[in-house]
């Protein structure tokens, strides 16, 4: 019996899929896919277990606060830990922090000040910052605080060193390096090229902040952004750093002098990051972050066969499952919407929450585009948990990401390519 027979699930597929299923695990390209994602958990699960033991976290750090959240032991603990996984100086960790545009928010409003100059180095940012950059007139964006706004487009694909140096000058305050794909077919960046962007801009002023959106990154590689000189890095608990327990939240790490303005602005001047109690969050915001790394390896274990099967169903997919990989977005190129639709539905179908919720497009607010989105995650917009969601336009493409395990992630992709057969999308 195959694993799907085991699995009690080979009712619901096409013969065919199931057999293609096992070429594609015993393939080549994703075993090699593999055994670079073993290597990458371990180290990293091992770099966590050492920072824990260094700051002698105990069980005494897990008891709640509440009000101010003054002399919260548990909550400064935490941030150590941020601090020394991430290779920072000092972390703001908190469950008041909404999402991860929220936490970049903080970053680039701790930071900006009027007549200053944001620069994006690596294209249009992800769809719901432009309104924080410059949303409509009166709406608090940073437009309306006279901060100038440039973006350097990538070049053929690639980071265009030459183009970045020419757009930074003595008057820019910040750059800002999104290290994710956002909902775009370029690839993500790795900490080796992030690093090389800090020193082409600290080259030309050292005096510029670089602000890294570090969203759907962590610990897919050996290192995080501020091991290569980035002053700060945003991003989600309900992403990877929260393990799949974090029930909300955020963080913020890097240099201390502007993880305290982000601070500042996430409260207010002068109370910075002394204030905000954890309500009895703790635990779970340490437990997340320490089983982080292996519910990350499982995501990305998940996107490796993903991307070995749809290959092999003739759609093009990026990053290959051979190609090592900087965040945990698997983007499959479907070609037309119903396509979209279906393979969604079908990952909803897969879901052990709200499974028998049909997904359809739909306005969301800080996106241009409808956009259909299927998550049935125990935690509300969980990117870490199993995810598709897409943007009703050309070419069409999914974004999977996600998955606590990765058996889930195999068999959701395979109902979404019997749904794609069903419907006559794709032959065999």
């Amino acid at each position: 019996m195959t694993w799907l027979a085991d699995m009690n699930v080979e009712k619901e597929l096409d013969p065919r899929l199931t057999r293609l299923a096992e070429e594609v695990r015993s393939s080549a390209a994703v075993e090699k896919g593999l055994r670079q994602i073993e290597k990458i958990v371990r180290h990293n699960q091992m770099r966590v277990l050492a920072a824990f033991r260094t700051a002698q976290v105990s069980e005494f750090h897990f008891a709640p606060s509440t009000g101010y959240g003054y002399d919260d032991s548990g909550r400064t603990k935490l941030e150590e830990v941020f601090a020394a996984v991430f290779g920072a100086e000092a972390a703001l960790v908190r469950c008041q922090i909404v999402s991860g545009t929220h936490a970049l928010a903080l970053a680039l409003f701790g930071v900006l000040r009027p007549g200053g100059e944001l620069v994006a180095v690596t294209g249009k940012p992800y769809d719901t910052l432009s309104e924080i950059i410059a949303g409509p007139p009166g709406s608090g964006s940073l437009s309306d605080f006279q901060v100038e706004y440039k973006e350097v487009p990538w070049h053929k694909g690639e980071i265009d060193l030459g183009a970045i140096e020419a757009a930074i000058s003595r008057r820019t305050s910040a750059v800002l390096i999104q290290r994710s794909r956002g909902y775009s077919l370029r690839p993500s960046l790795s900490v080796s090229q992030i690093g090389e962007i800090v020193r082409a801009v600290k080259a030309i002023n050292p005096r510029t902040v670089v602000i890294v959106d570090n969203c759907y990154g962590e610990f897919v590689e050996l290192s995080e952004p501020p091991a290569v000189g980035a002053d700060l890095t945003a991003g989600s608990l309900i992403k990877n750093p929260g393990g799949g327990l974090a029930p909300c939240g955020g963080y913020v790490v890097g240099k201390s002098e502007f993880v305290q303005r982000a601070a500042n602005r996430l409260t207010a001047p002068g109370l910075g990051g002394a204030c905000g109690p954890s309500l009895g969050l703790n635990r779970l915001l340490f437990q997340g972050f320490y089983l982080a790394p292996t519910a990350v390896g499982e995501a990305l274990a998940g996107a490796v066969f993903a991307a070995g099967l749809f290959r092999r169903l003739g759609f093009a997919v990026s990053p290959a499952p051979e190609e090592v990989r900087s965040d945990i977005v698997q983007a499959i190129s479907l070609g037309q919407p119903e396509a979209v639709l279906t393979f969604c539905r079908a990952i909803q179908e897969s879901s052990p929450v709200n499974s028998f919720v049909r997904p359809e497009a739909a306005p969301l607010p800080g996106y241009k585009t409808p956009i259909v989105m299927a998550a049935g995650t125990f935690i509300q917009g969980s990117s870490l948990e199993l995810s598709a969601d897409a943007p009703l336009r050309p070419p069409y493409t999914v974004f999977l990401q996600g998955g606590l395990s990765r058996f889930q992630v195999e068999f959701a992709a395979l109902r979404a390519a019997q749904a794609l057969l069903e419907r006559g999308l794709i032959t065999l």
